[in-house]
């Protein structure tokens, strides 16, 4: 579930609450009893994992996999076209 920061309008009170998405936004400061309102921040996020940086996409392992086979699945489904295409010309 989401961490929401929240910050009071009259007192400057700030905290944060963990809340689902379907929960309905606080509005009651638990300090003064006066009006929340969301504070939008930077927050600190961890990209763990492969894919997450450019250099990432233009390794030579997986761009020369992709490339053979996008190139041998291409290659079976053009000669079926070809021997489709050729079988109406015979007739």
């Amino acid at each position: 579930m989401p961490t929401y920061a929240y910050a009071c309008t009259q007192c400057g009170h700030r905290f944060d609450a963990v809340q689902s998405f379907s929960d309905a936004s606080l509005t009651e400061c638990p300090e003064c009893g006066g009006l929340l309102r969301k504070d939008y921040r930077s927050i600190g996020v961890a990209f763990k994992g492969s894919g997450f940086y450019r250099t990432d996409s233009r390794s030579g392992s997986s761009a020369s996999g992709a490339e053979s086979g996008g190139s041998g699945s291409a290659s079976p489904s053009s000669d079926s076209k070809t021997s489709s295409s050729a079988a109406p010309a015979a007739s």
